[in-house]
């Protein structure tokens, strides 16, 4: 998981690092495991934009995940490692014992040739799944779900990862990135090591045209705005714009935005960090 950094033959090369893609081992997906992505360009079923700044950018097709590792008992070998352009992270093309293929979120440290496995009695080795009652306490995991059989919702990201400190009762206690603290059911399925493509912060675009090539348009900033378009527009010559805050006037930094009363606040220790 390396990154590159290219001469400065020309003005879109000089600020551009990109991945070195050497973990890379197979050029095209698998066929049976792949569908088809349409793209909305922000516009809802009338025709109408509904969400700016979206539209364009190189066509896709899905690769279908496997976030539940349900297969309890089957081992499975590593194929091959695939580029996803639906996500930062790499994929890992799983061959499984009864003929059946999958693909999962691919580990920092997984290699072609390794043999995975899932459900209860499995090692805690790296791209294992295991329940969180199984898992040794102070191990780093990924792909955790907030339900039983609900499949992987937190740490998919590259680079992600969460520690599990603790257990009590029927409840686990994990450390999330952003360094919030919460309870998780013990019964719950999560997968062993850190997410791969972890040098995917230190990439640079480089250019423009890289942002739309992924599909993103250009933005207009609100203080650029005239006050019928933003509460941050207007004002003689080049104003501040006053309290930063977006489109419908609520606040951007430091307002907070989490329902009082939402049913999950009573899984959370500790908030995470302010920045």
């Amino acid at each position: 998981m390396a990154v590159k950094k290219l001469k400065p033959t020309t003005p879109g090369q000089r600020h551009k690092i990109v991945s070195s893609f050497e973990e890379i081992t197979a050029s095209k997906p698998e066929k049976s495991l792949v569908r088809g992505k349409k793209a909305s360009g922000g516009r809802n079923n009338k025709g109408k934009m509904t969400m700016r700044y979206l539209g364009g950018g190189h066509k896709r097709r899905y690769r279908t995940i496997d976030f539940k590792r349900d297969k309890f008992g089957v081992p499975a070998t590593v194929k091959s490692i695939e580029y996803d352009p639906n996500r930062n992270a790499r994929i890992a093309l799983l061959y499984y014992a009864d003929g059946e293929k999958r693909y999962i979120i691919a580990p920092n440290g997984l290699k072609v040739g390794t043999t995975l496995n899932s459900g209860k009695g499995i090692a805690p080795e790296v791209g294992n799944t295991l329940y969180l009652s199984d898992i040794p306490l102070g191990t780093v995991i990924h792909n955790i779900e907030l339900r039983p059989g609900q499949g992987a919702k937190m740490a998919r990201s590259a680079g992600s990862y969460v520690q599990l400190q603790a257990r009590e009762g029927k409840y686990a206690t994990i450390k999330l990135p952003s360094g919030e603290t919460r309870m998780v059911l013990t019964t719950c399925l999560a997968t062993i090591g850190t997410v791969g493509n972890s040098d995917h912060n230190l990439e640079r675009s480089g250019k423009a045209g890289r942002s739309r090539w992924l599909g993103r348009r250009p933005r207009t900033r609100p203080v650029a705005m005239n006050p019928v378009d933003h509460p941050m527009g207007g004002g003689e010559g080049r104003a501040s714009g006053g309290h930063p805050r977006n489109r419908n006037g609520v606040p951007a930094k430091g307002y907070k935005t989490r329902a009082k009363k939402k049913p999950s606040n009573k899984f959370i220790v500790e908030r995470r960090k302010k920045k």
